[in-house]
């Protein structure tokens, strides 16, 4: 997806798509994402990593719960990395990361993942340009490693929403009591940086695509998740997996 720029594509479903039947077909998929989790964790030869990015209050999390919430939770992992320890900033920053790559017949998440050691640290100038070049680079070598080496097949969706739906996001959580634990004010101090976030986004996206991404309109919740239901369920099929027979004693 080289030289993609954000701002030209839309935030939300392709005009004229049904709500309810696209909701109906989620529901289908996930039913089928059960069956096809199975024949995974089964079959052991195959692992899936699904790296979710996204702007405050684009809904990863809400992805998480009702997308992957429907599979086997045995066979299902997601790690969150936020800002690095002090133990983790004595490493090299892919070491943290390494540690949490999915082993066969797994699906692994990566709510925030290995990306934000670049997209973070450009826009609040905590490394220059060459440095984030060189970061880039081991991130290409990192996810040539484990495809190559351990069938790790990889999944990168970038939640596109809009400044407008993210305000109205970011400020619902002050007023709704269900919400209010996921406040954190440092949030709208970020948005203030949306032009600086979207320029790292597009230099990752060109030159971090030997694994293609999927940027992913998320202002309407119910699309985002038929997306990447679909995109799961497409990837999960074209595997033509099947279940081992009678182990021999």
């Amino acid at each position: 997806m080289p030289n993609i720029k954000i701002s030209a594509v839309s935030t939300r479903a392709p005009r004229g798509l049904n709500k309810e039947k696209t909701k109906a077909k989620t529901d289908t998929l996930l039913g089928e994402l059960n069956e096809l989790q199975n024949l995974l964790f089964a079959e052991n030869k195959h692992s899936v990593l699904v790296v979710i990015q996204g702007m405050d209050a684009s809904g990863k999390d809400g992805v998480i719960r009702n997308v992957f919430g429907h599979l086997n939770p045995q066979g299902v992992t997601v790690q969150s990395f936020k800002v690095p320890t002090p133990l983790e900033l004595s490493h090299d920053f892919l070491w943290r990361i390494h540690q949490h790559a999915p082993a066969k017949g797994m699906v692994q998440i990566f709510n925030r993942s290995h990306y934000e050691d670049i997209i973070v640290t450009c826009v609040h100038k905590l490394i220059d340009d060459e440095t984030a070049l060189k970061r880039m680079k081991a991130i290409n070598d990192f996810e040539e490693l484990i495809s190559t080496h351990n069938n790790t097949h990889i999944l990168k969706f970038y939640l596109h929403v809009s400044p407008e739906e993210q305000q109205g996001r970011l400020k619902e959580r002050i007023n709704d009591k269900t919400k209010q634990w996921k406040y954190n004010e440092n949030d709208f101090a970020e948005a203030k940086h949306w032009k600086e976030y979207m320029k790292v986004y597009e230099d990752c996206f060109k030159n971090c695509n030997a694994v293609p991404w999927t940027v992913v309109p998320s202002d309407q919740n119910w699309y985002k998740e038929f997306m990447i239901t679909e995109l799961l369920h497409k990837k999960l099929s074209s595997l033509k997996m099947k279940y081992p027979g009678l182990k021999k004693s």
